[in-house]
C-alpha cells in the first residue's frame, strides 16, 4: 500500500486519505465515485478537500472518455514499504504537534 509523504500528512484528515487513496491507486487515478468509496466521507467534504488539494498543486484532475479522473502528482506519493525510521519519526512528528 503507497501513501502520500510524510510532509504531506499534516493536511486535514480527509486530504491525508484522499492522497492516499491517490497514491495507492498505482497511478490509474480515480473518479470522484472512487474516492467517495474509499475515503468514506459525505461529498460536501470530499469536494471541498479536493478543491485544497488541487489549489495547492498536489492533484491533477484530468478528463478521459467523458469521466473526470483524478491523479496525485508523483512528488507526493511515498514508498511502497515505509521503513521503521519512517514510523518512528512519523510518531515523533504526530506527537509533537500536540
Amino acid at each position: 500500500m503507497m501513501r502520500a509523504k510524510p510532509e504531506y500528512r499534516d493536511r486535514d484528515e480527509t486530504e491525508v486519505a484522499v492522497l492516499d487513496a491517490l497514491a495507492d491507486s498505482n497511478g490509474d487515478g480515480m473518479t470522484v465515485f472512487d474516492l467517495r468509496a474509499v475515503v468514506e466521507v459525505d461529498i460536501d467534504a470530499l469536494e471541498t478537500a479536493l478543491a485544497k488539494l488541487k489549489g495547492d498543486g498536489l492533484i491533477e484532475v484530468t478528463r478521459e472518455n467523458d469521466r473526470t479522473i483524478i491523479t496525485a502528482n508523483e512528488f507526493v506519493i511515498g514508498p511502497d514499504n515505509p521503513t521503521e525510521d519512517y514510523d518512528f519519526f512519523e510518531k515523533i512528528r504526530r506527537r509533537l504537534r500536540l
